[in-house]
């Protein structure tokens, strides 16, 4: 078994190309049924000051099949005495035989934006130009860069977010990758909205954004990652895409309308991805996203990942069972 620390993982050289190619050949699969991408498990404790899940899927592509565990606990809902760990097992289903174990952090931050990346590519209007990002916590580090390498001719990256030190962070991760992209810093929330062609929430629960669906221009595509989306942005669509409709179901309910119920999913990324049907019909109508984890997509960069820690000898091999 490999063993994969952070610092390994972190030393590990990847292309963002090479980061989107990975998740999207994972994710078609799920269109025939060649992977599986069963709901998550999820149990917190009584107080709420932990949080764990459990994700359990096979790659049908790479024959592999890999279990993803995160634990959260933050019992005073401070940022500075947050802990947060997650770890990814990879077994060759192939072969009968574990492949790696590795802290899953690099991964799951590249993973959610890439798939907002994704979403963007094949369901956003066929001159989209603008796009706002909406936080900046972890998943919104990695959006601008995926979202500029999967859409290169945005040529406006608008950003709001309550954080200081988190809009830096997500400007300094542009411009380590796109040195000639700026982020533009906006304040007025709703004036950003009507200017953008592609909107993707990745905020916080405490965040005070809540883009409206009157807000957005005609052909808009909303991806909600988190928060900074109303329920509006739903139910006025045009057209729903979903990674998953269960997992949606599942996990949407603050999208719910007064009644409880969510609008009907129209289709799924890997239904998208694998030409069976489009993103999007019509040029002007107003696309909704909803991204919720695959773990279809953290096998693949973390078989990708492994891959490329054997070809850089990184990690260390232990004889677990031996």
């Amino acid at each position: 078994m490999r063993v994969l620390t952070r610092r390994d993982v972190e030393a590990i050289d990847i292309t963002l190309t090479d980061v989107l190619d990975s998740v999207a050949q994972a994710i078609r699969p799920l269109a025939d049924g060649t992977s599986s991408n069963p709901a998550k498990l999820s149990v917190s404790s009584p107080d709420d000051s932990s949080v764990s899940y459990a994700m359990l899927g096979r790659d049908g592509a790479r024959q592999v099949v890999a279990v993803r565990a995160s634990y959260r606990h933050d019992p005073h809902h401070d940022r500075a005495e947050l802990r947060h760990y997650t770890t990814l097992t990879l077994y060759d289903d192939a072969a009968g035989l574990p492949l790696a174990l590795m802290d899953c952090g690099r991964i799951g931050s590249l993973r959610t934006p890439a798939v907002s990346a994704l979403l963007a590519r094949e369901c956003a209007a066929p001159k989209a130009r603008t796009a706002l990002l909406i936080g900046t916590g972890t998943t919104a580090r990695m959006a601008l860069p995926l979202l500029v390498t999967a859409l290169p001719d945005l040529d406006r990256l608008l950003l709001f977010g309550t954080h200081p030190a988190g809009i830096s962070a997500v400007r300094e991760e542009l411009a380590a990758h796109f040195p000639d992209r700026e982020a533009e810093v906006v304040g007025d929330l709703r004036a950003a909205a009507g200017e953008a062609d592609v909107l993707i929430g990745t905020a916080g629960p405490a965040t005070p954004a809540a883009v409206e669906a009157a807000w957005l221009r005609p052909g808009a595509l909303s991806v909600l990652v988190g928060y900074g989306l109303a329920p509006s942005t739903l139910h006025r669509a045009d057209r729903v895409i979903a990674t998953s409709a269960e997992q949606m179901a599942r996990t949407g309910g603050d999208l719910a309308d007064s009644r409880g119920v969510l609008r009907p999913v129209d289709a799924e990324l890997a239904d998208v991805l694998s030409g069976r049907t489009a993103g999007r019909v019509r040029p002007d109508e107003r696309v909704f996203a909803y991204n919720s984890g695959l773990v279809v997509a953290d096998i693949a960069l973390g078989h990708r990942f492994a891959l490329l820690a054997r070809a850089q000898d990184l990690g260390t091999e232990i004889p677990l069972w031996s």
